[in-house]
């Protein structure tokens, strides 16, 4: 493989954990965030069908995708990152319908103002969380920040992003309700939103990983392989090592 100086910006994004850790972020953030949070919200009293099945429906898809990463993290550390961004659409999306359903079923709203308007404001987020992901890789502000170097750009654009995104969701609901408690819930519901929005823009990483395979192989020689071929590569360069040292 023909090997290349890598650039700070490139050696920035190409940080990755490890298959295992890849595994037990799905199993926190999978029954966490999704089931235990969002699923449950959708699920509770009173039950809105075509709420409930907008949201089962991608949550069933999500759970199925992610028995593979599972059992198999090694083999499939690439492709993970693709299912990591899906997943945190789908969670972000259930954590939209769970507040429309906060609006919807206590205060017996009529219409399509409130989901029209919280849509918008859904699109708008992912949207600004993958604009902010590729703003920050390529003005550097990952490497800078990975070093431990002070950078002006981070905290601004994430900070605007979730307040403005807090702050739409909570004044969308108090035009339909009048309770302090439901507009609390649609508050932590939208601030965790922020957080698995930021999720998907492992989408992008992805991407960026098919784009530069011969990049990754430099830096991680074994990555994507099973791992009873990384424990025999592994095993081979030791024994290299030794001989070398002889």
């Amino acid at each position: 493989m023909k090997q290349e100086k890598l650039d700070d910006i490139t050696l920035s994004y190409l940080r990755f954990q490890s298959p295992s850790e890849n595994r037990s972020n799905i199993l926190v953030f999978l029954f966490v965030f999704l089931d235990i949070i969002g699923v449950l919200f959708l699920l509770g009293e009173p039950l809105i069908p075509s709420l409930f099945w907008g949201g089962i429906i991608p949550v069933i898809f999500i759970h199925l995708w992610a028995i593979p990463y599972v059992i198999a993290p090694y083999t499939f550390e690439r492709s993970y990152y693709l299912f990591f961004g899906v997943f945190g659409v789908i969670n972000t999306f259930v954590y939209f319908l769970a507040i429309q359903k906060l609006i919807y079923s206590h205060f017996q709203i009529i219409g399509i103002a409130p989901l029209v308007l919280g849509s918008i404001l859904f699109a708008s987020l992912l949207l600004i969380m993958h604009w902010m992901n590729i703003r920050l890789l390529y003005s550097g502000a990952y490497s800078r920040l990975q070093k431990g170097e002070k950078t002006v750009n981070l905290s601004p654009i994430a900070s605007a992003t979730g307040i403005g995104y807090v702050l739409g969701q909570v004044i969308l609901s108090s035009f339909f309700v009048e309770s302090v408690k439901i507009l609390m819930i649609s508050g932590v519901l939208s601030i965790l939103s922020v957080a698995t929005a930021y999720f998907s823009t492992s989408i992008h990483k992805y991407i960026y990983i098919r784009r530069n395979v011969e990049k990754v192989k430099q830096v991680y020689p074994q990555f994507g392989l099973p791992k009873n071929e990384r424990n025999l590569i592994e095993g081979k360069r030791k024994k290299g090592k030794r001989h070398e040292q002889a």
